[in-house]
């Protein structure tokens, strides 16, 4: 068996881009932890959990995951103009890389992982805490001397077919065609794809943990109300699939080699 770690930039991503795979991999009897880079706040963190970080381990036991750890920094949010830092911590954009590399590194070498799950190079559809994950995570890996490092993306092919059915159901979802256009990966550079259906139940229920975001104003808000209603069924062909890119080559002995196929 091998320790799995996820690292994400907010609570709630560890659903969409990963939450199948954690689930089943769980399953499967790998020891699974999530570390998020922020708890999803713009503001200084109230005492004890924050209401994000109190769904992420909500989220975290409906997928069977083990622990959850805050790496300490705060939400760098979205648009051209980045906010001061609150008082008490950090925005993750502008954290020196290598430091939070080591505090990543740590958790890497306490866990003894095998594998990390983190974001491609464009940090998925560009936001600068998913771009700065990216660039943190494969430093970490060095530090940590982790095997393997898998990187969580989407196929551009079906993000422009996703962004169609939201238009031709109205769903409210504000998108930059430009950013379709580049984010994510070419289909032809994704060398693993995860099959999750079976896990579909699993992922819905913790992407309803999320509460906050789901009944929020965010810009995904509405894709998220639409995702927690629709049966199992129909969110496992929606959502059934999980895709990554090999950031180096996999160890031949690999005790998750199983549950990573590559892609045909």
């Amino acid at each position: 068996m091998t320790n799995v770690l996820a690292f994400h930039a907010h609570p709630d991503d560890e659903v969409l881009l990963t939450g199948g795979t954690l689930a089943r991999a769980a399953a499967e009897g790998h020891r699974v932890v999530i570390v998020v880079a922020t708890d999803g706040l713009m503001d200084a963190a109230p005492d004890g959990d924050t209401p994000r970080l109190a769904e992420l381990r909500a989220s975290a036991a409906a997928l069977g995951v083990q622990r959850v750890v805050h790496l300490g920094y705060a939400d760098s949010g979205h648009g051209a103009v980045l906010h001061p830092d609150p008082p008490d911590r950090a925005r993750f954009v502008r954290a020196d890389t290598e430091e939070a590399a080591e505090r990543l590194a740590a958790i890497l070498r306490e866990e003894d992982v095998g594998l990390l799950l983190s974001y491609d190079a464009h940090g998925g559809y560009g936001h600068r805490d998913h771009v700065k994950v990216h660039e943190v995570g494969r430093r970490a890996a060095e530090l940590a001397g982790v095997p393997r490092v898998l990187e969580a993306t989407l196929p551009r092919d079906a993000v422009a077919r996703l962004v169609k059915l939201v238009r031709v159901l109205r769903i409210p979802l504000r998108f930059d065609a430009e950013t379709v256009r580049t984010c994510y990966t070419p289909r032809a550079a994704i060398t693993h794809t995860v099959d999750v259906r079976r896990f579909a139940a699993r992922k819905r229920a913790a992407l309803a943990t999320h509460r906050s975001q789901v009944s929020g104003t965010g810009r995904l808000a509405p894709v998220l109300r639409v995702l927690v209603r629709v049966p199992v069924p129909v969110f496992g062909r929606l959502l059934g699939r999980e895709w990554f890119v090999e950031a180096r080559a996999a160890t031949p002995c690999d005790a998750v080699a199983g549950l990573f196929r590559p892609t045909s």
